[in-house]
């Protein structure tokens, strides 16, 4: 049982990472494939498959036009694990939007020829209670793929960075922690002092 229920206007932390440690994205194909379906199931549309959905795309509409169960507020997809930073637009949207994008375990059996569960048991949540904690999240989300120095650690991840830093149109709608910010080069300095404090205090902790 989860400490918290999930309420529309408020945000939480999703992540979760595959089943042993072992990788979720293993090329360029699965990470784009990941990504398609966080835009894809995110919709009160019942629409099957993606592969299906090439089929109704002229019925629901662009994903910008339809009826959204979540709204991404910043994200990161690593080669063994994910971060999500929403808020839920309906009743039991996370619940929707996590159940549903949970299809790509089937995509990914079915490409890689194996059987089983491909992640780490459910996802895990945190409640997001202050602003101060929702801006600290945006960095170690938006920096979880990144070295010291800010540059992307691999090719097999994806970041919302960009979206925050070069005003991309993109996946999230990070204006509630941009506003906060003079410009994106600002919150980009900011993003990385955030992230290079929290790794300092990983490496005390384990020394």
């Amino acid at each position: 049982m989860r400490k918290h229920k999930f309420a529309p206007g408020e945000y939480y932390h999703l992540y979760n990472r595959g089943v042993d440690k072992r990788k979720i994205i293993l090329d360029e194909y699965d990470l784009e494939r990941f990504l398609e379906s966080i835009t894809e199931f995110n919709t009160l549309e019942t629409i099957g498959s993606i592969y299906e959905l090439s089929f109704l795309k002229n019925r629901l509409g662009t994903p910008t036009t339809r009826s959204k169960l979540v709204s991404l507020i910043a994200y990161c997809i690593n080669p063994n694990h994910f971060h999500l930073l929403i808020t839920p637009l309906v009743e039991n949207g996370v619940e929707k939007f996590m159940q549903k994008i949970g299809g790509y375990t089937r995509y990914f059996n079915e490409r890689h020829k194996r059987n089983g569960v491909l992640f780490q048991s459910k996802f895990k949540s945190k409640h997001v209670l202050d602003n101060r904690y929702l801006t600290h999240l945006s960095a170690y989300i938006n920096m979880n793929n990144r070295n010291q120095l800010g540059a992307p650690t691999t090719k097999l991840s994806k970041s919302s960075l960009e979206e925050y830093v070069e005003n991309e149109k993109g996946l999230c709608k990070p204006d509630i922690v941009l506003e906060q910010s003079e410009s994106g080069k600002d919150y980009f300095k900011f993003a990385l002092e955030a992230w290079q404090n929290t790794k300092e205090r990983k490496k005390a902790l384990d020394m």
